[in-house]
């Protein structure tokens, strides 16, 4: 894989890593959204890969934005661009026709938090904190943390979360549904990476066409229902729905080839 400064990219067992490096709290700066844009690509392209881990180095996921980079903006305008380009990329994640899986610990915090909304699934410590503390700077979220974060945990819990500033526990992020499943911090990752095996062994495009069909749930027409009907047709016809129904006739596991 390419060499990065503020993050590193490997591949294992049909597993990507995308291991944040940014020391000393992993911050997000707009030189890890263009690297972390370049990553995607690059396993999006790689046929070995067919799931994504998204974790940080040391003691923390990712602890908010690079505060220091506000400091050389002068200017309403370019603050707007820092956000879009924040945006372009967690939709980019949002959006991946691969499942993306957010192994937090220590602290996801403002743009960490959001960074991890846009992963498909969240594996989070029990001790671990949660939120989005914008307005303790007078601001709000910029990379569509506001959007992201009522539709997993609800408007009113949401609200107060944003207007407050407080941090929630991981053991509280699963119960509000920000985060699917908590473990002692020091088995976050080997446990996200378990889940992420499990997942690999499924076929690679039926994986996809479920990824997609669930980007219309929050509409309120019958599009998905539609577009479902159509992919079910399509994947009924792949090598790997074929060997799927015939290995559970005769009562064997899969060995999908992802045709």
């Amino acid at each position: 894989m390419s060499k990065y400064e503020y993050l590193s990219a490997t591949k294992e067992n049909k597993i990507g890593f995308v291991t944040l490096q940014h020391s000393p709290a992993n911050a997000l700066c707009q030189p890890m959204f263009l690297e972390l844009d370049e990553v995607l690509d690059d396993f999006e392209a790689d046929e070995e890969v067919k799931v994504i881990i998204v974790h940080g180095e040391g003691r923390f996921f990712a602890a908010g934005a690079d505060i220091k980079e506000f400091t050389s903006v002068d200017s309403g305008e370019a603050f707007k661009e820092m956000a879009e380009r924040g945006q372009r990329v967690f939709d980019k994640m949002e959006a991946f026709p691969k499942p993306i899986l957010a192994s937090v610990h220590g602290a996801a915090l403002g743009g960490g938090l959001e960074l991890a909304m846009a992963c498909h699934i969240r594996i989070v410590g029990e001790n671990t904190k949660l939120g989005l503390p914008e307005l303790q700077l007078g601001l709000v979220p910029g990379f569509a943390g506001t959007q992201r974060l009522p539709k997993l945990i609800g408007k009113s819990k949401a609200t107060q979360l944003l207007l407050t500033s407080d941090p929630i526990s991981g053991m509280d992020a699963v119960q509000l549904g920000l985060a699917d499943d908590a473990f002692p911090d020091e088995e976050v990752f080997d446990r996200t990476k378990k889940l992420a095996e499990k997942i690999a062994q499924k076929s690679a495009i039926a994986m996809r066409y479920a990824l997609e069909l669930v980007q219309y749930a929050d509409r309120v027409d019958e599009a998905g229902a539609k577009r479902e009907a159509e992919l079910f047709g399509e994947v009924s016809q792949t090598e790997d729905a074929k060997e799927g129904i015939d290995a559970f006739i005769n009562k064997r596991e899969p060995a999908f080839k992802d045709r």
